[in-house]
């Protein structure tokens, strides 16, 4: 029996991650804020669900996390698709220390808890949907592609970690771009939108493919090529505008 738990699997990409994964024959263990949302998933696929309500900034966030994948009787894949941000060029404080909360100290314990259970349970393989928003400083959202960019380089750290003590833990990094979830749906203004089934899709199939970092789709792994390409004196007179983003 495979056995997967999505962190953020109440809507958008987490949800759809988890559709897929039920209909490969996975059995899932979710868990998000919105437990609403969560019973819809559990009442479609009888028997096969695990449901738990998680807030990853809570104090018990990783207890509860080990409870779950208690109740689902292990772990062989995790998937943490919980993240928030928005754009924020007025550099609101609260909006900037709340990205960080969850983007930053929630996704570390999460990743942790689950890391030491692989570690001391046979591995398993983590997978994490950070942004290309990680790729360079965005100063119409300092937080938010400052927390990808940590998710980015702490990912990189823990698969060199587990290789050094020689664990059996894997590791991907899915960094989409704008993906046409509730959040962003209807809306003209943003450019390359990807369909969100279609983007569940190609996370799966690089989990499968075991892929180390998998940029989603090839418009946004161009884009990304540029942007990298780009001098820092002219990077820091580039004009971003100001929309609201999510993972």
């Amino acid at each position: 029996m495979k056995r997967a738990i999505i962190i953020g699997a109440s809507s958008g990409i987490g949800r759809e991650v988890c559709r897929q994964l039920l209909d490969g024959g996975w059995h899932t263990g979710i868990a998000a804020r919105r437990e609403d949302r969560l019973i819809e998933i559990r009442a479609a696929y009888p028997g096969r669900v695990e449901a738990m309500r998680i807030d990853v900034t809570a104090a018990d966030a990783s207890e509860r996390l080990l409870e779950l994948v208690e109740r689902l009787g292990g772990v062989d894949l995790y998937v943490h698709c919980s993240g928030v941000g928005w754009q924020n060029a007025g550099l609101d404080c609260g909006v900037e220390l709340s990205t960080v909360d969850v983007n930053v100290k929630g996704f570390t314990a999460m990743v942790d808890a689950i890391f030491n259970y692989m570690a001391a349970n046979a591995g398993g393989h983590i997978a994490v949907i950070s942004s290309i928003a990680g790729t360079k400083g965005l100063g119409a959202a300092p937080s938010y592609s400052a927390t990808k960019a940590y998710q980015n380089t702490y990912i990189q750290a823990l698969e060199q970690l587990a290789n050094m003590r020689r664990l059996p833990i894997r590791f991907t990094d899915i960094r989409p771009g704008f993906v046409d979830t509730p959040l962003l749906a209807g809306s003209g203004r943003y450019p390359m939108l990807m369909d969100k089934t279609a983007v569940a899709r190609r996370i799966v199939r690089a989990v499968e493919a075991r892929r180390h970092v998998c940029v989603i789709d090839w418009r946004y792994r161009l884009l990304v090529f540029f942007w990298r390409m780009f001098p820092g004196w002219l990077w820091r007179r580039l004009n971003v505008t100001n929309k609201r983003v999510k993972s």
